[in-house]
């Protein structure tokens, strides 16, 4: 089964289940070394628990080892104990802290996307490493986007501020070091050594735009007015006669065809 198949799957059942899991408080979503606080959170998010998904609420922990799932609507912000934070966004599906006794490991994305922020601890290094099916991203400290993008697993790495390495899961080769401002994809089949290192502002700001609206959609519906977002802006105040807001799909990217899967790999030594 594919991985658009296996997450339209989970969402299915997290529709199902999200209205009887979410009247129940289980006391493993009480805090625990090394789980994450839900700061924020918008429309259907859960985490799977012996293979049942269990609707989140602001406030909850996820623990370690657990699966974070977001619907179409979904959209979440949590946080760690040295307070890096990382966000959800819609139709993903992500493994908090996977490798047991390492918290180095902070995420594995297999589909959609996130946005890190670590923090350097007194202006030191603060290693972290985020895993997809074909990239390996570390970081000691900066502001970053991941998405696997399509059933052949494509990552894109987008770094807003600082620097990330990132070496190929499945081709062992020298890192590629992204510097603030720049974007890479890693396709399955390519070794690092051929993927081009780009900058393109544009990039940076479709982001940014999607992260904006999804703040405002979370506090116009559930904030009060005013109320400072984390990374700065504030939530704006529901109008009479406002229709439901509706979360915006994912901006277009550049090579994604409007839309569409990304290109093919480029050819050539």
């Amino acid at each position: 089964m594919s991985a658009a198949a296996r997450l339209a799957a989970f969402i299915a059942l997290l529709a199902a289940g999200a209205g009887v899991c979410s009247a129940q408080i289980p006391s493993w979503l009480a805090p625990s070394p090394g789980a994450a606080k839900v700061l924020v959170l918008s429309g259907q998010v859960s985490v799977l628990r012996d293979g049942q998904p269990w609707a989140l609420n602001v406030g909850d922990y996820v623990q370690v080892q657990q699966t974070i799932l977001s619907g179409s609507d979904g959209f979440a912000v949590f946080q760690v104990s040295d307070g890096s934070t990382f966000e959800v966004y819609p139709n993903s599906q992500v493994v908090f802290r996977k490798t047991p006794g390492n918290w180095r490991d902070l995420l594995d994305v297999l589909i959609g996307r996130v946005k890190v922020h670590i923090q350097k601890w007194g202006g030191q290094p603060n290693f972290n490493r985020i895993r997809t099916p074909t990239a390996v991203i570390s970081v000691r400290g900066t502001v970053f986007h991941v998405e696997v993008e399509d059933d052949n697993e494509t990552t894109l790495i987008v770094v807003d501020e600082g620097e990330v390495e990132v070496l190929h899961a499945r081709h062992p080769g020298q890192p590629k070091v992204l510097q603030a401002g720049e974007w890479l994809r890693v396709y399955r089949d390519q070794p690092l050594a051929r993927s081009r290192i780009d900058k393109n502002s544009v990039l940076k700001a479709a982001f940014r735009a999607l992260a904006d609206a999804l703040y405002t959609l979370v506090h116009r519906t559930s904030g009060p007015a005013g109320a400072t977002l984390p990374g700065g802006g504030t939530a704006g105040t529901p109008l009479p006669g406002d229709p439901a807001p509706v979360p915006p799909p994912p901006p277009p990217l550049p090579g994604d065809g409007g839309g569409a899967a990304p290109p093919p790999p480029p050819s050539g030594p």
